[in-house]
């Protein structure tokens, strides 16, 4: 005789989502645009590396093997940064899940985040439901997720700025390096200016947001919303100087250690590079990976590593062969062992309880995909004022 009494419905913390048109789930004419992109990258940058592979089949036969091993070992030490990331931005909730948990966490939302284009906000939101069905309490998690996210990426523009402008008295300026040394200045000034202006609740700040989002033929009214809450989310990150400390300490190994890896693989094809040109190629590509046209910036970043690299006086045909196997280490590799520790989140003995309310990545992907919901959507989810107009500060664990 079956049982009557119908399923409790598991509390997770999440909001519900809102209701989207069925006719706004799919936007061919974006696609088309992604792809003739993609087209572009390979037509341009990929086809002419093609006569270079046969000859880069004996480079193979000379790598090093030990150097590999310890690029793929530096990649891991890079992700497991994230823990400690993660826990300093929880806080005193962060008791509530161990280092191990974390870390399949973690490495599962960085397997869905490179399977889905713009994956950052799929990757957020995933995250957010392991941690709230781990525990921690939602506005916890969604305040740890935002400032682990903004900080990490402040963290990298930093490092490349200062290797930019290290490196340009000491090399000078060439036609390749002056134009994306120039590039990167420029551009991380005028943000860093507008972000800081709206942190001081400059109105110019915003105005000039409100002007390049309309040259831009972008909605201005969002834009100027999306740097408002980078600023509030900073200004919440420079009041807690403890937590401050932590995420600087953390986002800066995990860069490092990521840089390093890059650095070991092209090592092993005979490539040695100076610091401050692989700094420069890394933070780039980095920067562009943010650019969701492909998953994991897939095609595109790699020539990109490949072209700066040629440009600071590499091989070609080395350097393609070095960023692959990095690109495997960064790219491939943790997907697929996110998706195994997914899997261990949804059933065998260290499984979540509640696996019930976990879907298998693959209809995540698919779901994320169709809903194209952006970081900015994801964030505002979790308010960064008070109702009083003060920015909610979250108690650290030594307080």
């Amino acid at each position: 005789m079956t049982d009557p009494t119908p399923p409790v419905p598991v509390d997770t913390g999440e909001r519900p989502s809102a209701a989207r048109e069925p006719g706004r789930q799919r936007r061919p004419f974006r696609f088309t645009i992604k792809l003739l992109i993609v087209a572009f990258v390979v037509y341009y940058f990929v086809v002419p590396l093609i006569p270079d592979f046969e000859q880069a089949l004996h480079e193979i036969q000379r790598v090093q093997p030990v150097l590999l091993v310890a690029g793929l070992g530096l990649q891991m030490m890079a992700l497991w940064t994230y823990v400690p990331l993660t826990r300093s931005a929880i806080g005193e909730a962060a008791e509530q899940v161990s280092s191990t948990r974390l870390f399949r966490i973690q490495m599962s939302t960085r397997a869905l985040s490179s399977i889905v284009p713009g994956g950052s906000a799929a990757s957020s939101a995933l995250g957010y439901r392991l941690l709230t069905m781990s525990g921690v309490p939602g506005a916890d998690a969604g305040f740890a997720l935002a400032i682990a996210g903004v900080g990490s990426a402040v963290v990298l523009n930093l490092i490349l700025w200062a290797t930019l402008l290290i490196s340009i008295p000491i090399r000078g300026v060439n036609a390749f390096y002056g134009t994306a040394a120039l590039a990167g200045v420029i551009v991380m000034t005028i943000a860093g200016v507008l972000v800081f202006g709206l942190m001081e609740g400059q109105g110019r700040a915003e105005r000039a947001v409100r002007w390049i989002a309309r040259k831009f033929r972008l909605d201005d009214d969002r834009a100027a919303r999306a740097l408002h809450r980078v600023a509030e989310r900073l200004e919440q990150l420079l009041s807690d100087r403890q937590l401050l400390a932590r995420v600087v300490i953390w986002s800066t190994l995990g860069w490092l250690f990521n840089a390093a890896s890059l650095w070991v693989f092209l090592r092993a094809f005979n490539i040695t590079m100076d610091v401050d040109a692989l700094l420069i190629a890394f933070g780039i590509a980095n920067v562009l990976a943010a650019v969701p046209i492909t998953p994991g910036g897939l095609g595109y970043v790699d020539a990109g590593y490949v072209s700066m690299l040629a440009g600071f006086g590499a091989s070609a045909r080395r350097a393609a062969l070095g960023v692959a196997s990095y690109r495997f280490a960064q790219l491939f590799f943790p997907t697929i062992l996110g998706g195994l520790l997914y899997l261990s989140l949804r059933v065998g003995p260290w499984s979540i309880v509640r696996r019930d309310g976990l879907k298998p990545l693959h209809e995540l992907a698919e779901e994320e995909s169709l809903k194209r919901e952006s970081t900015f959507d994801f964030d505002l989810q979790f308010p960064t004022r008070d109702d009083t107009g003060q920015l909610i500060r979250r108690p650290s664990r030594d307080e």
